[in-house]
């Protein structure tokens, strides 16, 4: 099934970004918030290892044939900005990265620690990306500090919209 995009699916793309991310931390034992300040978008505590996390959540749609395309995560401003409030509130910066697709959707979280000394380009960059090719995965894959979940999407009668112009 294609994805056809609502006015405001970047807002409910968001929001559920941030809402899966919360989700699953509670699932893991965190205590967990919904924060509205500029750097973070989630502060979860763990208290079995007394850490807390400040963490940025960044939500993407990805079309029919642009499924590896990277996703922005920081640009430099954001990079400060989530530093500044993880100070702020006694957190280690983590990011986290939903990516959807029409068949499957992938949450990745990780310090940003991990994400500079493994994963990010050019520090001078104007923006940090996160690699969605099959070279990235793998190596999300293979490092234990990426946490990662996936999500494959299985529609019974969900709402097929007809193309005109294109026969059944």
């Amino acid at each position: 099934m294609d994805i056809t995009k609502s006015s405001r699916h970047q807002k409910i793309i968001g929001n559920f970004g941030e809402n899966l991310v919360c989700n699953w931390l509670s699932r893991s034992g965190f205590e967990v918030a919904l924060v509205d300040h500029t750097g973070i978008d989630v502060i979860a505590y763990d208290p079995a290892a007394n850490k807390r996390l400040g963490i940025s959540v960044k939500s993407r749609t990805r079309s029919v044939g642009k499924e590896d395309a990277s996703v922005n995560v920081l640009r430099k401003d954001d990079r400060e900005q989530l530093k500044r409030a993880c100070q702020s509130f006694g957190c280690e910066p983590w990011i986290a990265v939903y990516v959807e697709t029409s068949s499957c959707a992938d949450l990745y979280l990780t310090s940003l620690e991990n994400y500079d000394q493994k994963y990010r380009g050019k520090a001078d960059a104007a923006t940090d990306r996160w690699g969605m090719k099959k070279k990235h995965t793998n190596r999300y894959d293979d490092d234990p500090n990426v946490k990662h979940i996936r999500i494959e999407f299985r529609c019974t009668y969900w709402w097929e919209r007809e193309i005109p112009g294109v026969a059944d």
